[in-house]
């Protein structure tokens, strides 16, 4: 669909934004100069979002940011010259990563060990791979960009009914000290769940722990305050960034493959639906680490077999670039996941947020990768398996999670593991001369562990 906006073809599409605005010749660098705009916006919205979140409530900035998302859409498709297109994008942008990153938090803070991993997979993101199939449908029958936009937008409407039936986090209220709200969810989903809570939900000792907690206040500062937690900040921060230049990267060259582009958009997010029950399945199988590093290293090494496929043989390159789309749409889900459970209540939001953030540094670069084959027809592959590759190899480096409480505070927090090379143990060297023999004996003794 992408080719619909920079490469308009009257035959397929009756209008455009190119053609709306006739962007060729010496403006035919505004196409992609929107859309870089528009990411521009997540990239705003991933920085601020995690920190109104944690200040604010999971629920409220979410259904704010979903109706900045969906009022600035409507305008957009109205929109009267390419300057107002591009400011309200940016806006359009910054509401709509906002409103995720909340929700998948909230949700994950919602629900409980047996049913997180469902919803953070299989839950979130099968409806918008669902999404994603139907819009190559949509746009078949509507050619004309401001009439799609539009009845696109509409559909934010249907969220509104939904502020009486989600609740805020229980996790936030009572890191907030608003315990009396955070005890009347928790006995009504009891009361739901057909559970008689107890009469005294939080002793004095909790009440005053939670008291303590609440007067600490933390900033994106705190993210790289100690060595434990910048490590694990600044490995997030690359994994996500690759991960998503990839995941955009082949996103977008879909309508470069052979075929019908209302086709190619429709398996390029058909395929996104087994990836995400496999996300769901290894998570339940196998451990974070593992889960997240294996997918990254199918998705980065089939690239580089692209390269020795026939000309003749152009279908089978086509596969292997959906099977490179599986791995990286599979990884995609896995490390919303670990990245939540990497990162305490106290600062989660922000962790999930910074994370998102280095994507759209990822998703900013993305429509420019493949501007690399004009040099070498598969350099865009090569760099991308090869970074890929890369930060599977760095998910290792960091804690496992798979059974592990989440943490509450940034002192509950695992250690990272490092890389060991011979012993992971200091020791005490004492020398001393036998009086009988005058030989010098050592006497060694392990001090501590590193």
């Amino acid at each position: 669909m992408v080719a619909a906006i920079l490469e308009p073809q009257k035959e397929q599409y009756i209008s455009t934004i190119v053609s709306e605005w006739n962007l060729v010749c010496n403006d035919d660098w505004k196409a992609p100069f929107a859309m870089s705009v528009f990411f521009l916006g997540v990239l705003t919205g991933s920085f601020i979002s995690g920190q109104l979140s944690d200040r604010f409530g999971r629920k409220l900035v979410m259904f704010g940011t979903m109706a900045v998302q969906t009022v600035f859409s409507m305008l957009q498709a109205f929109s009267p010259n390419w300057e107002i297109f591009c400011i309200l994008n940016f806006l359009v942008g910054l509401g709509q990563i906002s409103n995720l990153v909340a929700a998948f938090v909230l949700g994950s803070e919602l629900l409980g060990k047996s049913i997180r991993v469902a919803f953070a997979t299989v839950g979130a993101f099968i409806p918008y791979a669902i999404g994603y199939m139907a819009l190559p449908l949509v746009a078949y029958f509507i050619r004309s960009w401001s009439t799609l936009l539009f009845l696109l937008s509409l559909s934010g409407v249907l969220y509104i009914p939904l502020w009486w039936f989600i609740p805020e986090s229980p996790r936030w209220l009572l890191i907030n000290s608003r315990i009396k709200e955070a005890e009347g969810l928790l006995r009504r989903a009891a009361k739901k769940n057909g559970i008689t809570p107890p009469d005294v939900l939080f002793s004095d000792l909790e009440l005053e722990d939670m008291k303590a907690k609440s007067k600490q206040t933390h900033s994106i500062i705190h993210l790289f305050k100690t060595r434990n937690i910048r490590a694990i900040t600044l490995i997030n921060l690359l994994i996500w960034m690759i991960l998503t230049a990839e995941y955009f990267s082949l996103s977008l060259n879909t309508p470069n493959l052979h075929g019908d582009d209302y086709l190619n958009c429709f398996f390029a997010g058909a395929i996104e639906v087994p990836a995400y029950v496999a996300s769901w399945l290894l998570l339940q199988r196998f451990s974070r680490r593992f889960s997240l590093s294996s997918t990254l290293f199918l998705g980065g090494i089939v690239l580089f077999f692209i390269q020795p496929i026939p000309s003749n043989l152009a279908a089978i390159s086509t596969v292997l670039v959906m099977i490179g789309k599986f791995g990286t749409t599979t990884a995609f889900a896995i490390v919303f996941v670990y990245t939540s459970e990497l990162y305490p209540t106290a600062v989660r939001n922000m962790g999930v947020g910074m994370s998102s953030m280095a994507s759209r540094v990822g998703s900013i670069i993305s429509p420019y990768i493949f501007f690399l084959g004009i040099y070498h027809e598969f350099l865009p592959y090569i760099l991308m398996g090869t970074l890929t590759v890369f930060s599977a190899i760095l998910v290792l480096l960091l804690p496992e999670t798979i059974n592990i409480p989440l943490p509450e505070t940034i002192d509950q927090m695992q250690k990272i593991k490092r890389l060991k090379c011979g012993s992971t143990h200091k020791y005490h060297y004492r020398f001393y001369k036998n009086g009988t023999t005058g030989e010098t004996n050592v006497v060694v003794s392990k001090k501590e562990e590193i």
